[in-house]
C-alpha cells in the first residue's frame, strides 16, 4: 500500500454552490470534500491534455511553414490505392 503526501488549501465559494456541492454529496453519498478532490483533479488532467495539443498544434504549424507537409493531392492519391492490388508506400513530407 502506498501513501500520497497531501497538502490543505482553502477556497471561498459562493453559498450557493457550496449548498449545491453539499446537496450532491448527499445524493452521491460522498462528502464535499471528495467531490472537489475529484472535480479538481478532473480539471488539472483536461487542462493539462489541452496544452498538450496546443503544443503539438502550434508545432504542427510551425512544420508547415518550414514546409514539412503532405499535400491533400498526395494523400488522395495515396488513399485511392488502398482497396487495390498496388497499394502506395505513404507519402513523405516535404522538406
Amino acid at each position: 500500500m502506498s501513501f500520497h503526501a497531501t497538502v490543505t488549501v482553502s477556497l471561498k465559494l459562493d453559498p450557493a454552490i457550496k449548498e449545491r456541492l453539499h446537496h450532491l454529496g448527499e445524493m452521491k453519498q460522498r462528502s464535499a470534500h471528495w467531490l472537489m478532490k475529484e472535480a479538481i483533479a478532473a480539471y488539472v488532467a483536461h487542462e493539462e491534455e489541452m496544452e498538450q495539443l496546443k503544443q503539438e498544434t502550434l508545432n504542427r504549424w510551425q512544420e508547415a511553414q518550414q514546409g514539412k507537409v503532405v499535400t491533400h493531392a498526395a494523400v488522395s492519391d495515396w488513399l485511392d490505392t488502398w482497396s487495390t492490388d498496388n497499394t502506395m508506400d505513404r507519402p513523405e513530407c516535404g522538406s
